[in-house]
């Protein structure tokens, strides 16, 4: 408690001294792992680093339209396969304290930001951890050919074979490009890792300090070439607790909550000082049974477990009717979602039969983790594994509640130690291959963020072919026998797609809510 309040009064006298200017403060619901999206996996330290970064793609804020980035322009050559990207001019990095850039941001940034991922004899493979799960999930190793220069402005990106996201893909946080001459600088100086935890870019924020699990600082960048920060600074308040983030948004400590409860909802909307931001999720919570695992290698195993499941009363509770049960990985909102999937039934009658012909013998155990943090496909993972342990309960499977802080629980999840988990996803891009991704084999073996560790030969193959396929009925198509497979194997049950809140001040004008889950503060101000 002392520790609380030591923070929340250093957040205090940082935004009173800054009463002159102007400052933005959101309560973040949680520490990012560092400020390099390229080796992060979540939500909240994308979020971190957003306002420092760009990429040569963009997403417009509040849609998931595709527009330039650092690249002004592009043309796309050879069915697909080559994509010429010509660079915007003047355009300035940060400065830290230590580090004052010479040059514009040019193509020998855009290079070295692709190669660190993909090349292990670059000089930051190995910074950080060397990990580059989203590069590698996306199959960016198996679909790039070449990334070269032809001169300072213009970089050609040749494909093995095309891909009609890649245009998309670029726009995610794992493509933000950094600056080439800082990275050099700390290599030099000895010290690569501050590249990842005091972060150098050409975003509409610079970094200015982090104190762990307090307090994040940014001021505007005001040579940015894009949509400008109309406030002077920005603040993330870092408040896990969705009790506590509720009351600094009141107190006025805070402007923005990104994620707030479902219980506190009807009295926010009441509240004239505050506003209620609504939109249908761009999400899938899911339960994954690692089929890697016995009795889990089993199918009749994980359908029993399915209708074990009172999904219903799982949106009722949690999700106070702000959900709807899900039948795909992809929400209806998306094109290609296939309506005529069944629904799993609730049924512990028949979850028991299923059990039987799998010769499995009751009491059953096993582990179920819940995710430790609110998520806006999952508002509360622990009461979500009580309610599922209870119904488990019902067909004679004892199911112990397990769970680790987010990073970890992440972490070993990836790495299959479960038997079964908690996860979810909020989609990237806005295209349906973001979502199947998720259950992608390549090279045979299952991605790291194949959560239940399911490999379907026909169902890799498919995906594969969607990437290269441009016609959007004949992908639409390829999408649909792939939502049947995932029915018929049941690697998982799909829980819920959330409708997503946010609240903010009423005082706070232009911000948008963004389908993708992510968080934008440029073009925000404060009346």
């Amino acid at each position: 408690m002392k520790s609380v309040m030591i923070a929340s009064v250093a957040l205090a006298a940082l935004v009173a001294g800054a009463a002159s200017a102007k400052t933005l403060v959101y309560c973040s619901e949680g520490s990012p792992e560092n400020f390099t999206p390229a080796v992060n996996t979540t939500g909240t330290s994308f979020d971190a680093a957003r306002p420092v970064y760009n990429r040569l793609t963009e997403f417009k804020r509040g849609t998931t339209e595709v527009v330039p980035g650092l690249a002004e322009s592009w043309d796309i050559a050879d069915g697909g396969r080559t994509i010429t990207f010509h660079l915007r001019k003047g355009v300035k990095f940060h400065s830290l304290k230590d580090f004052k850039p010479t040059r514009a941001f040019d193509a020998d940034d855009v290079i070295w930001s692709i190669e660190r991922q993909w090349k292990p004899d670059h000089p930051y493979a190995k910074v950080s951890g060397g990990k580059y799960d989203y590069f590698n999930d996306m199959d960016m190793p198996a679909l790039l050919d070449s990334v070269t220069k032809t001169d300072d402005h213009t970089v050609v990106m040749k494909l093995k074979e095309p891909n009609v996201a890649i245009l998309a893909n670029l726009a995610m946080d794992f493509m933000a490009i950094g600056s080439k001459e800082y990275a050099d600088f700390l290599l030099k100086k000895g010290t690569p890792e501050q590249f990842d935890q005091a972060p150098v870019g050409t975003g509409p924020f610079a970094f200015v300090a982090y104190q762990k699990d307090s307090v994040i600082r940014y001021k505007a960048n005001k040579d940015y070439y894009g949509e400008k920060a109309l406030v002077d600074d920005l603040v993330f308040a870092i408040t896990p607790d969705a009790t506590a983030r509720y009351a600094k948004l009141k107190a006025g400590e805070c402007h923005i909550n990104g994620y707030p409860r479902p219980a506190d909802l009807a009295e926010m909307q009441k509240d004239p000082t505050l506003k209620v931001l609504q939109s249908p999720g761009l999400n899938i919570a899911y339960w994954a049974f690692n089929t890697a695992k016995p009795p889990f290698d089993k199918k009749d195993v994980r359908e029993a477990l399915s209708m074990a499941i009172d999904r219903d009363a799982i949106i009722k509770d949690v999700y106070l009717g702000a959900g709807e049960k899900a039948t795909t990985l992809i929400p209806p909102t998306m094109w290609s979602f296939d309506a005529k999937i069944p629904d799993v039934p609730y049924d512990p009658e028949k979850a028991k039969a299923l059990l039987a012909a799998a010769g499995v013998k009751t009491p059953l155990e096993i582990d179920l983790w819940y995710q430790p943090v609110a998520r806006p496909y999952n508002p509360n993972g622990k009461r979500i594994g009580e309610m599922m342990q209870a119904d488990l309960a019902k067909i004679g499977v004892d199911a112990r509640l397990q769970t680790y802080e987010w990073g970890e629980y992440r972490k070993r999840l990836e790495n299959g130690e479960s038997m079964t988990g908690q996860m979810g996803w909020t989609g990237d891009n806005g295209d349906p291959d973001n979502f199947f991704f998720l259950l992608g084999c390549p090279g045979g073996k299952a991605a790291e963020n194949n959560i239940p560790k399911w490999c379907n030969a026909e169902f890799n193959d498919l995906l594969v072919k969607a990437r290269t396929v441009a016609d959007q009925a004949e992908r639409a198509k390829l999408y649909q026998r792939m939502q049947q497979i995932e029915h018929d194997e049941a690697p998982e049950l799909l829980l819920a797609h959330s409708i997503v809140s946010e609240a903010i001040r009423a005082n706070v004008e232009g911000y948008k809510q963004s389908p993708l889950g992510t968080h934008m503060f440029e073009g925000v101000d404060i009346k």
